[in-house]
């Protein structure tokens, strides 16, 4: 987040603080293609709840995502009906270019 420079007309949302709705999550995997890609296996609950165990489903997922915040992957960026999800150089480049 510190090597982006995003236009003041973005809208930054605290997760932690501001849920996501049903209907933000539905237009992020509409966009991203899975509610798995939008789904952090980094989160520490992901191993400690046994997650990493089971055979997960897309309402799995879905339904992890709205219930816990850290199992969304982040950060989230939606410019122009294009996705960015995670933090990954290539992620961050190609954002970078879309803002520009």
């Amino acid at each position: 987040m510190a090597q982006i420079d995003a236009p003041e007309s973005f809208q930054m949302q605290d997760i932690k603080t501001t849920p996501i709705t049903l209907s933000q999550l539905e237009e992020m995997k509409n966009l991203a293609g899975s509610y798995e890609s939008l789904f952090s296996r980094r989160a520490m609950k992901y191993r400690s709840m046994g997650l990493n165990e089971q055979e997960l489903s897309e309402e799995d997922y879905k339904k992890w995502i709205l219930e816990e915040y850290t199992f969304l992957k982040r950060p989230v960026f939606v410019v122009d009906e294009k996705i960015f999800v995670g933090n990954s150089k290539k992620v961050v480049e190609s954002f970078l270019a879309a803002i520009q």
